[in-house]
């Protein structure tokens, strides 16, 4: 009697041990369950801030593209018009015949500094056949300030949207990860509140958190190569209208030497 019921207990435990065993090879079997980790869905699902840092960095990325696409095209078209008045320039016609020309008509910033040392030009000479007075001197100088003070304008010009430019490149990375900060901050509450450390808790919560960090590395990345290769193209356009100033006054004080 007590040997079968040894036995049946012994049946027992072999049943409830095929039995575990049977679940855990189940649950280990188990297809995983999927996450769906499209952008749409991670930003639907992050935090408020988080949410305010991704639009801030999206509409940063566009406004970046667009200043960079604009200032190519800017930057190329003003070359080929500063070659084109170049040659012009130099090619021996009367100063006052391209003067006519380019007065009335809209013109590029080489084509303006010359128009402003022109009005100038023009100025003395109709208030040098009425007073009969040599100014040369005063002329001279007159030209030069203007030639700059149109250079100036030029530059800044030219340089709207690179500090831009520059702020992004220099911050758009410090931005995403501070994004990233807040959502480590908001998965540990996840966590504390569902009391589980298992991946499927965590994993979400950290590629929420590690795109805002990526998202802007992609912002700040072409920002920061768009303001170097801009900030230089700027600066030899520049020079190129500075050195066209000191040759224009170098023409003009020989003419008053002869």
């Amino acid at each position: 009697m007590e040997s079968s019921q040894i036995t049946q207990g012994a049946e027992e435990i072999i049943d409830a041990a095929s039995g575990a065993d049977i679940t855990v090879s189940g649950a280990m079997n188990a297809a995983p369950v999927p996450h769906d980790s499209s952008f749409f869905e991670m930003f639907w699902n992050a935090g408020f801030m988080i949410k305010i840092v991704v639009i801030f960095l999206l509409i940063s990325s566009i406004w970046s593209w667009a200043i960079i696409l604009a200032k190519y095209f800017k930057l190329k078209r003003l070359n080929i018009g500063a070659n084109t008045f170049e040659d012009n320039f130099w090619s021996g016609a009367p100063l006052e015949v391209l003067y006519n020309d380019l007065k009335n008509m809209a013109f590029d910033p080489i084509s303006n500094i010359f128009c402003a040392a022109m009005s100038e030009w023009e100025r003395f000479t109709n208030r040098q056949k009425d007073s009969g007075n040599s100014e040369s001197k005063v002329l001279e100088r007159r030209m030069d300030r203007v030639m700059q003070i149109a250079i100036r304008k030029e530059i800044d010009e030219l340089e709207k949207g690179l500090g831009f430019l520059s702020s992004l490149g220099t911050n758009g990375v410090i931005i995403g990860l501070f994004g990233t900060v807040i959502g480590i901050l908001e998965g540990f509450k996840a966590i504390a509140i569902q009391q589980s450390t298992s991946i499927a808790t965590v994993a979400p919560v950290i590629s929420e958190a590690l795109f805002t960090t990526a998202l802007g590395i992609i912002t700040a990345i072409p920002a920061a190569l768009g303001y170097n290769k801009f900030m230089n193209d700027t600066n030899r356009y520049i020079n190129r209208l500075e050195t066209f100033a000191d040759e224009f006054s170098s023409i003009i004080a020989r003419q008053f030497d002869e």
